[in-house]
């Protein structure tokens, strides 16, 4: 039960901060195509909008993402911990220690 919600938490974790980078890239590509057009520029390409989006997101979204990044961080470490765990009672159960 308690591996389950773990297993819960740490996917919820890492589909928030997906989410959030996604989020991010949008409206950086919208202040990019918006702004374009606010400054008289009539023929800016979405599809150019969005690359220089992604490319400023990236960056961008290793710093106003950091708490998001560091707890989704966590929680894949907490379950590869347990992961691990749960392996080496299993190989030591293999080899005839019932400890």
């Amino acid at each position: 039960m308690a591996e389950e919600r773990q297993v819960n938490r740490m996917v919820l974790d890492v589909l928030v901060y997906t989410l959030a980078r996604i989020a991010l890239v949008v409206a950086v590509t919208a202040v990019i195509y918006y702004g374009a057009l606010l400054i008289g520029v009539e023929d800016m390409p979405l599809i150019v909008a969005a690359l220089f989006g992604l490319i400023i997101a990236m960056p961008l979204g290793i710093w106003a993402l950091r708490p998001l990044r560091q707890r989704a961080t966590a929680s894949v470490a907490a379950f590869d911990g347990q992961r691990r765990a749960d392996r080496d009672r299993l190989q030591d159960r293999l080899r005839g220690d019932d400890a």
